[in-house]
């Protein structure tokens, strides 16, 4: 399942979009890439929005 994740890092907004288990998985695969975030939210990838807004893969992963 893919997961979209929200956080915060420098004052500046991103997301990413991680493969994982659950939600909490998918939130500390994001932790551990960038450890200095802020993690906003963790939600189900949502197709059509995302496709709209694409977010930033994390490294090594594919959407």
């Amino acid at each position: 399942m893919h997961f979209t994740i929200g956080f915060k890092i420098d004052g500046k907004a991103e997301r990413i979009t991680v493969e994982a288990d659950d939600a909490l998985i998918a939130a500390l695969k994001a932790k551990a890439e960038w450890p200095e975030a802020m993690i906003i939210y963790v939600r189900p990838q949502n197709r059509r929005g995302d496709a709209r807004h694409p977010s930033l893969p994390l490294s090594g992963a594919t959407h």
